[in-house]
């Protein structure tokens, strides 16, 4: 169905779009917010600007002007005595918070911001923009830069963290004994889904830096005992023997070809009866405007400049799919713009 004719008038789209080219600046202020500490500095209770920045080190008037841009964006309140004082949604970016956000913004801020800035190479020559600047799409999150690897490491584990209540309230487990997860990162999603699931146990497989902070939170769980941490690169094989292959952002990062060999590694291992569950973001296959659609369109984009792949619609789920020899069984939406889709062999 078409969209209703928009009856705004030229002035107030002009306003409307000119606060979209200006947004740029929030993800910077989140980012320097982050980057700094403040909202660490903030958890004992309300200080001046002129204290905040003796802590950071910094210019204490450019701070007092950042912290002011920070009330509009319900991140701290200014109270009437002029200390700022740290409200719920900025504690979402302390260091140690429950569900932090920090890694999110710093990385985003940080280390995309760059890659951010050449969507325009990105779409003409059609490739991602890290693979313009550095050579290649993949390489800084290996040995090459550990200190980027760490923060997006963190990054994933935080967004992870957002969903999976909503993946063990989705699906049904119980009849899966041993679960593997493809590219698990540290396990937040495997540790959810075992201690939802007292009879199953777990392989948390990923490349070795990552499987490291994998063991020490599967230690923080005591769950040791039920997962085995196994290292390896799931292009060129994964672990054999699960009940249950979980896939969490994986795929969306890679090409269909490279998406098609890490599904037929898992097919090569998996037995019969044995079900592939891929967590991702399903495209419509026409957008709006709602935030849900922009959320997917961000999501697309961001895909493009970081490794030139793609955020992919149902049917093209399916044919990828098919292409790897399996079938689509079930799709069930879990939280936000994600859902689970599940698939057996054919």
């Amino acid at each position: 169905m078409d969209q209703p004719q928009n009856t705004e008038t030229p002035e107030s789209l002009a306003l409307r779009l000119l606060a979209m080219i200006n947004r740029n600046w929030t993800t910077q202020a989140l980012y320097v917010t982050a980057e700094l500490g403040l909202p660490d500095l903030l958890a004992s209770g309300p200080q001046t600007s002129e204290h905040l920045a003796q802590a950071t080190g910094v210019h204490a008037p450019s701070l007092h002007r950042l912290l002011r841009a920070l009330v509009t964006l319900d991140i701290v309140r200014e109270r009437a005595d002029g200390d700022f004082e740290l409200l719920p949604m900025g504690a979402l970016l302390r260091s140690n918070g429950a569900m932090s956000l920090r890694s999110c913004a710093l990385f985003m801020g940080r280390n995309q911001w760059q890659e951010w800035g050449h969507l325009l190479d990105s779409i003409t020559a059609g490739q991602s923009a890290r693979q313009l600047l550095a050579g290649t799409a993949g390489s800084w999150r290996l040995s090459q830069n550990p200190e980027r690897a760490a923060v997006y490491d963190q990054a994933m584990v935080e967004l992870t963290r957002l969903i999976a209540p909503a993946v063990i309230q989705a699906y049904d487990f119980p009849d899966l004994r041993r679960i593997v997860d493809v590219g698990g990162g540290h396990g937040e999603l495997l540790v959810a889904i075992l201690k939802a699931n007292p009879e199953a146990c777990g392989v948390l497989f990923d490349v070795p830096h990552v499987i490291e902070q994998g063991q020490q939170h599967l230690a923080s769980a005591e769950l040791t005992h039920r997962c085995e941490c196994m290292t390896g690169d799931f292009l060129e094989s994964v672990p054999g023997g699960g009940d249950a292959y979980v896939l969490k952002s994986i795929l969306h990062s890679w090409s269909d070809e490279q998406s098609i060999r890490i599904l037929d590694n898992c097919r090569r291992v998996m037995p019969a009866g044995a079900k592939l569950l891929l967590v991702e973001r399903i495209m419509p296959e026409r957008l709006g405007v709602s935030a849900a659609d922009q959320a997917y369109a961000s999501g697309d984009l961001n895909m493009l400049i970081a490794t030139g792949a793609k955020e992919r619609t149902e049917a093209e789920f399916r044919v990828l799919l098919a292409s790897a020899g399996f079938h689509v069984t079930k799709i069930v939406p879990v939280a936000g713009t994600f859902s689970l889709m599940e698939a057996t062999l054919v």
